[in-house]
């Protein structure tokens, strides 16, 4: 059981480099989960860290958050494609001429392009900073409603998101959830949080978990605590 929850756990490698990272995953690639490699790492390293990481037999989630002109972050998508990593981002406010273009670059690829709603550092008062009146949960349920309609089929999310995604949703669409924290954690500099067993019962597909486990004593110890802690309950979410 916990073995199939770690496959729903997406570690985000903040390392400066490429031996701090390779350290980490090299610790923790047999156990199925997926790196996440965003843009600090991949600034400092490149393509290659990419193709380091694959060479371990581990799956990558390339987390550079594309926003551009429709033609530029299609053909970032396309280069993502071609590095053959599991998932990448694009920011949705780009619009629906970025989101469907960057769609069509990943068709019949094994890619998914996750389209990212508000980030999880977001509140009111940065929304309505930047001249958004909505609330997160209203601004990312807009925004989902966008992309669905573009072609999208998964989106980055923070965990209070998933309920009203679902019931809007259903199976459709994949919810990958950062703002996970274990209970205890220091929840650093989110602000839409939740605990990985909460996020697994209100209906997350993906958890996105970075320091709880890279900055832990024992990485490999906390990855098997937050995947038993996700078994437990999904196994009493099936039950109830």
């Amino acid at each position: 059981m916990s073995s199939t929850a770690k496959q729903k756990i997406i570690i985000a490698i903040d390392a400066p480099n490429a031996k701090a990272a390779l350290n980490l995953v090299d610790g923790l690639s047999g156990q199925g989960c997926l790196f996440k490699i965003g843009l600090q790492l991949f600034t400092a390293e490149g393509p290659s860290i990419v193709r380091e990481i694959q060479a371990r037999r581990a799956r990558v989630f390339l987390d550079l958050k594309f926003h551009d002109i429709p033609n530029t972050a299609r053909e970032a998508v396309h280069s993502a494609v071609a590095l053959g990593v599991d998932m990448t981002t694009i920011h949705l406010c780009g619009g629906p001429g970025m989101v469907a273009e960057s769609i069509h670059a990943a068709k019949n690829s094994k890619t998914l392009v996750l389209g990212v709603s508000v980030l999880t550092s977001m509140d009111d008062a940065s929304l309505h900073a930047v001249s958004v009146p909505l609330t997160p949960r209203d601004q990312v349920m807009h925004l989902a409603q966008m992309g669905v309609a573009s072609g999208l089929r998964g989106i980055v999310a923070s965990p209070l998101e998933i309920a009203p995604l679902r019931e809007k949703f259903g199976s459709s669409i994949t919810i990958v959830t950062p703002g996970v924290r274990p209970a205890g954690s220091d929840t650093g500099d989110q602000k839409r949080i939740m605990t990985p067993g909460d996020a697994i019962r209100t209906g997350a597909d993906y958890l996105v978990i970075g320091r709880p486990i890279t900055g832990a004593p024992s990485p490999l110890e906390a990855l098997e605590s937050i995947a038993e802690e996700m078994t437990i309950a999904a196994r009493n979410e099936r039950s109830a």
